[in-house]
């Protein structure tokens, strides 16, 4: 909770004004019972009219101070949790951003969703319990001890033997409840986890006819969650009734050995009154620490996982004295012997690694499944750092480049063609915030997007669902190439962008490509030979390593995983 804590800093002004607000309806609480006892003792039994009016309106104003404080501190508590909350949000959300792909693969996507949400409403809503309750119970319980001890002191004893049987009840519930509100936020993130697999797979689950089993699987984590959940409410449940037994029990104390005191002359009836009062004031101020510890274990648990993801140091991080490129280096991209492994992994995904690519030329990565295509590709804008090795974008090592300047040199369409909720027109100026309307058109155009579009209802206006859901996957691969051509970069990087397209609509695109990409470096990852047959420059890679580097007949001639390739998908024809 430190953490947690030290975001209150920009709210000092509102917790001191909520501490003096908690502070003022404390003493308006306690003041009264003495009010009362006064009224019993001196002007009920001295049949005294006017000095009990006087104190029955002394008594008013006290609650009406009371109840203003209440409602103050009320405000500024939560004004001060939501303000806290927002904050953290924030920081998740920027730490979170700043995180490698490596730092990803540590924390799930549900897992991060729900750290980010209902991990942080528990701690907004153990902080507005704390302004209302937490601060105003030791002021109750000890002002309410000096003053009933004032009162009478021989019923004193009475507190004594209550306070600590109830102080060992709350704890040993506080102890059997921590560790399953800990159980409880993971059970959430299975079913977050869970929720969202069937959401995104939901295709695939009803191609399978897989729903009966999808069924089962969140009926068990649901089923789960709601053991725990209940196993937790039970233990939690006999904590109220049995400080009510206790206050109770304490009541019929103070009655009985009061009226015994009262009997004997030792106490009057107004300072049994009093003390009852504040016994049951007392008593209060533990069920409302009660209250906070019911909370405090499931909000602790919350603030060790937001904690887990603030303390991660991203691996990917900026050099203090960033360089500066050379204008003459401009659009190259250099790999030299360039090793990665993933982590955890045995063996690289890459090894030795070495090539060129400049300026005007088209740089095609082949090879099987798996063979690193992909994470070559994802070096480049520094998605992951390198074990050993370089790689310079315009003559510079990434690593020594700033992330932001180095990934506004390049145009990257991933292999997933991802879009956001909005507009089609909003989803092309991603890539360019700035592009005007005549930019964005030819964008389009040079992506082949524009026939579509404007088939579309609003055209450029029409909306996009979230995930585009609602075009198809060779439009969304066009739309992610339009975003990509808008930011006009000196480096263009496809991910195999092209695999959702048809022959036509491919040759078409890679025809326009030439045409608006002729100054640019281009580097494509491919899976069909016939859509690579013309680049500058063919790489092949086998289990991580080149094994042919070239033109298609260079290879095609000298390389033979290459010619494996191109004789599984080309006829003879095609080849000669």
């Amino acid at each position: 909770m430190g953490t947690i804590f030290r975001m209150l800093g920009p709210f000092r002004v509102p917790v001191v004004a909520t501490v003096i607000a908690v502070f003022g309806q404390a003493m308006g609480n306690l003041y009264l019972p003495t009010l009362m006892s006064d009224i019993v003792n001196n002007g009920i039994t001295n049949s005294d009219v006017n000095y009990i009016i006087a104190t029955g309106l002394k008594m008013l104003l006290v609650a009406a101070g009371g109840s203003a404080c209440a409602v103050v501190a009320s405000y500024l508590s939560s004004h001060v949790a939501i303000g806290v909350s927002e904050r953290l949000r924030s920081r998740i959300f920027t730490t979170v951003s700043r995180f490698s792909l490596n730092e990803f693969d540590r924390f799930s996507t549900p897992s991060l969703v729900t750290r980010s949400t209902n991990d942080v409403t528990q701690i907004q809503n153990v902080l507005i319990m704390i302004g209302r309750m937490m601060i105003a119970a030791p002021i109750t319980a000890v002002g309410g001890m000096i003053l009933a001890l004032q009162k009478d002191r021989g019923l004193a004893w009475i507190i004594v033997v209550a306070i600590p049987v109830l102080g060992l009840f709350i704890g040993f519930v506080a102890a059997k409840g921590f560790p399953l509100f800990q159980a409880i936020q993971k059970k959430i993130d299975r079913i977050n986890h869970i929720v969202r697999e069937n959401l995104t797979g939901m295709r695939v689950i009803r191609a399978f006819n897989k729903g009966d089993f999808e069924t089962r699987r969140f009926q068990e984590a649901n089923e789960d969650l709601m053991q725990t959940s209940v196993t937790v409410n039970r233990i939690f449940a006999t904590l109220f009734p049995f400080m009510m037994l206790i206050m109770n029990l304490t009541m019929v104390a103070v009655l009985w050995f009061g009226s015994h005191r009262i009997d004997r002359g030792l106490s009057n009836i107004g300072d049994m009154i009093a003390f009852l009062q504040y016994g049951m004031m007392i008593l209060s101020s533990f069920l409302m620490a009660s209250i906070m510890f019911v909370m405090l274990p499931r909000a602790q648990a919350s603030a060790t996982r937001i904690n887990e993801v603030l303390a991660v140091v991203p691996e990917l991080d900026d050099p203090e004295v960033p360089r500066q490129p050379d204008p003459a280096s401009r659009g190259y991209v250099e790999f030299r012997n360039v090793t990665f492994s993933y982590h955890g992994a045995e063996e690289p995904a890459i090894s030795n690694i070495s090539f060129t690519a400049g300026p005007g030329e088209v740089t095609a990565v082949i090879g099987s499944t798996g063979a690193g295509k992909s994470t070559l590709i994802s070096l480049i804008p520094r998605f992951y750092d390198v074990d050993s090795g370089q790689i310079l974008v315009d003559g510079v090592d990434v690593r020594e480049l700033t992330q932001q300047d180095l990934r506004a040199r390049i145009g990257l369409v991933p292999q997933r063609a991802v879009l956001f909720t909005g507009t089609v027109a909003e989803n092309i100026r991603y890539g360019m915030n700035d592009a005007d309307d005549e930019t964005v058109a030819a964008a389009a155009r040079t992506a082949q997007a524009a026939e579509f579009i404007a088939e579309m209802e609003q055209g450029f206006d029409s909306p996009i669902s979230q995930g585009g859901t609602n075009v198809s996957g060779g439009q969304k691969q066009r739309l992610a190439i339009a975003r990509a051509l808008v930011r006009r970069p000196e480096i263009y990087l496809f991910d195999d962008s092209f695999s959702a397209l048809d022959f036509r609509t491919d040759a078409m695109l890679r025809a326009a490509l030439r045409r608006e990409t002729q100054n640019a470096t281009v580097i494509i990852v491919g899976q069909r030979v016939a859509s690579i047959m013309d680049a500058d420059r063919i790489i092949v890679l086998d289990e991580g390593a080149v094994v042919g580097m070239g033109t298609h007949r260079e290879l095609y001639e000298d390389c033979p995983v290459y010619r494996e390739i191109v004789e599984s998908q080309l006829s003879d024809e095609e080849i000669a």
